[in-house]
């Protein structure tokens, strides 16, 4: 149907494409005062969506719910006049929704046939706008870059839906660090107490730079022969305690015969090996680390030190959370394919004594190999793991109810470390400003239990250093 334009200057009339509720459901209620507008397609398109067990088909069935609801709450009298969107009790949604009850649109351009559904929504998109005049503007609001294209070719506006994005820019995302200026010590060294505790030098530092600090953020001063590296254990107002890092760079701190190579992985270990820090999320390109440290700290931890009794290792299958059904197996056998980094960094790990035999090597793999479990995605909800190591793999894929999903499965005594890389991100609606992992760094940011940090060196190979910096 076609709104009622009376009183509605200042507010905005937006029409919604099928991949915007499938991403999120509750964007029906994120438009505040606006008003929403869904097509007759966009329903036939999430009506295809809504078999599985895959988190789009979830959230097809969660808006046909949602639907149902607003639809009982206020009647089919309210068709006609649009339906109140905090009938059902979501307050800050104070405009109406719109569904198309009749056959709308406009003629478009030969180059746009209009039996595909895309071009169906433009069309009403156009009619809506050539028909209402006192709306302040009628929108589309599409993940799909390349509807919004078409749209602006047409003059009708479009935007992407950026509600659930954290950040705009993911330079600006929390790095985990922070280089201290050469007038730092001048400015901080008058109010400056130190002491050793446990083989650990701890400062407390009074100053105006504290109020800019993190929990668990790292403190790098290069500028000195001897560097200083230090972790914000605390912040009180203008006061913080500062504890140096441990030295993961020299041999006999080595976990598993790997040592850090350069500062960012120091501290990764650091984050990794400290059991009162419960969350680690390690962002890099290709080739830092990542995932080696952490299978070295896991490895470490579940062995030595017996602090885990397992090492739990996930990642998103892609296509996005497709059912892994079609392959052969058990889980785990269905889960190798994904695996490949799993078993090349367990090929290092189990190869460092160079002295030892084959069968020695063998039996450490399978030693090993009993220890790890890869699970998938789709089977995580309602799990909860008691003293495991959770290793998320590819975390930047995950949207951020996935994310949600995977953490809140942590129990009594797990860890939950999160690697990725923003720049390689496959899932076709995220972002790097709306990748659950961007969500979960900067929600977490500040928590004294979460450790973060953005690793900038590469140490795969010259070559791979190389490639990263020219392709």
């Amino acid at each position: 149907m076609t709104p009622n334009v009376s009183n509605q200057y200042g507010r905005k009339l937006f029409v919604l494409d099928t991949n915007v509720l499938l991403h999120d459901p509750m964007c029906l209620f994120r438009f505040k005062e606006h008003d929403i507008y869904i097509p007759i397609i966009t329903l036939e398109e999430m009506d295809a969506h809504k078999k599985g067990l895959t988190e789009v088909a979830r959230n097809a069935r969660q808006t046909s719910r949602f639907l149902d609801e607003l639809l009982t709450s206020s009647g089919d009298s309210a068709l006609k006049n649009g339906i109140l969107l905090s009938s059902t009790g979501h307050s800050d949604a104070r405009g109406k929704l719109f569904l198309q009850t009749e056959i709308t649109g406009s003629h478009l351009p030969d180059s746009l046939p209009g039996e595909k559904a895309d071009n169906q929504i433009l069309g009403i998109l156009l009619a809506l706008s050539n028909q209402i005049s006192d709306y302040d503007h009628v929108a589309l609001v599409s993940k799909d870059i390349n509807i919004r294209i078409k749209a602006r070719a047409l003059g009708l506006y479009a935007e992407d839906y950026t509600t659930d994005k954290v950040l705009e820019d993911s330079d600006v995302l929390y790095g985990g660090w922070r280089a201290l200026d050469s007038q730092f010590w001048l400015r901080n060294g008058h109010d400056l107490h130190s002491w050793q505790e446990g083989g650990n030098v701890f400062y407390r530092i009074r100053g105006d730079d504290v109020r800019n600090w993190t929990v668990n953020e790292l403190l790098c001063d290069r500028s000195q022969e001897d560097e200083f590296f230090a972790r914000v254990v605390s912040i009180d107002g203008q006061e913080a305690v500062l504890q140096t890092v441990k030295d993961y760079a020299h041999v006999k701190n080595n976990i598993w015969g790997i040592t850090a190579r350069n500062w960012g992985q120091n501290y990764a270990i650091n984050l990794l090996m400290d059991p009162n820090v419960d969350l680690v999320t390690l962002l890099g390109q290709a080739g830092t680390g990542k995932t080696l440290l952490t299978l070295a700290a896991a490895l470490a931890q579940t062995f030595d030190h017996k602090r885990y009794n397992e090492i739990i290792m996930t990642r998103i299958t892609i296509p996005v959370g497709d059912d892994i059904g079609f392959l052969p197996g058990t889980e785990e056998e269905k889960m190798a394919p994904w695996m490949g980094a799993l078993e090349d960094n367990l090929d290092v790990l189990t190869g460092q004594d160079a002295g030892s035999t084959e069968w020695a090597r063998k039996a450490t793999l399978e030693l090993v190999n009993s220890k790890i479990k890869v699970k998938s995605l789709n089977f995580m909800r309602g799990r909860t793991f008691q003293n495991k190591f959770l290793i998320i793999d590819e975390a930047q894929n995950l949207t951020p109810k996935q994310m949600k999903t995977l953490v809140t499965r942590a129990g009594n005594g797990t860890k939950v470390v999160c690697l990725g890389n923003l720049a390689q991100i496959d899932s076709p609606y995220l972002t790097e400003g709306s990748s659950g992992l961007t969500y979960l760094v900067d929600r977490f940011k500040g928590w004294p239990h979460f450790g973060h940090i953005t690793m900038q060196q590469g140490e795969r190979s010259r070559l791979a250093d190389y490639a990263i910096d020219i392709l």
